[in-house]
């Protein structure tokens, strides 16, 4: 079973960056792709970006292509999310999601979910 560790999130202002940590641990073949999403009170959870940490390839949603990248530390079981020229519209809490991606590369099946880490971007 896996289970994940959210950390890194923080208060900083507009343009500022924070890089978001999940570590892992355990392993099934059905958690072999592994994404972040956030989630503001009152509002659907979603998608930000996904990793598939066999190949390396990724997903990102819209509206943080060009400031987000996601990235991993295979050695340490950890995937990061650089975030850069953060907005706040970006306020939210972020999780951490192991599962398996479906043709577009966005999650479908999820396992597991970190506990989430508050981001917070002021004006």
């Amino acid at each position: 079973q896996v289970q994940l560790v959210d950390s890194g999130g923080g208060s900083v202002q507009a343009g500022g960056s924070l890089r978001l940590s999940c570590a892992a641990s355990g392993y099934t073949h059905r958690t072999k792709d592994m994404g972040w999403f956030r989630q503001v009170l009152g509002k659907v959870r979603e998608e930000v970006a996904e990793i598939s940490t066999g190949g390396g390839s990724t997903y990102y949603a819209d509206f943080v292509k060009g400031r987000f990248t996601i990235s991993q530390d295979n050695a340490e079981n950890t995937v990061y999310l650089q975030m850069n020229s953060l907005k706040p519209d970006d306020t939210a809490m972020y999780y951490c999601a192991a599962g398996l991606a479906g043709p577009d590369g966005r999650l479908l099946e999820i396992s597991a979910w970190g506990q989430g880490t508050q981001v917070t971007v002021s004006s």
